[in-house]
């Protein structure tokens, strides 16, 4: 399901208009960009969680040469899913 599938299904489930559904996914999507970008956690109990987690520099290898190389320290979302969603998962 790609963005424009959920905001179809959206607003098919709530009985809004595409349009209705579409600003609110985009108001929802800003919200938690806006929350990591301050270093917050985007908690949904059930449901999961989003946050930011520090990666620590490391060595790499380039595969065509050999030449080892660092990669710098950097920061990456992450998505924790929540206890009922890994149990409707797993059927």
């Amino acid at each position: 399901m790609n963005k424009n599938d959920f905001i179809a299904a959206l607003a098919e489930q709530e009985g809004i208009e595409k349009k209705q559904a579409e600003a609110c996914t985009a108001a929802v999507l800003k919200c938690i960009e806006a929350a990591l970008v301050a270093g917050q956690k985007v908690q949904f109990v059930g449901f999961g969680s989003f946050e930011v987690r520090a990666r620590a520099e490391k060595k790499v290898r380039n595969p065509q040469t050999g030449e080892s190389l660092v990669a710098p320290a950097t920061k990456v979302p992450v998505f924790k899913p929540g206890k009922s969603l890994k149990e409707l998962v797993a059927g």
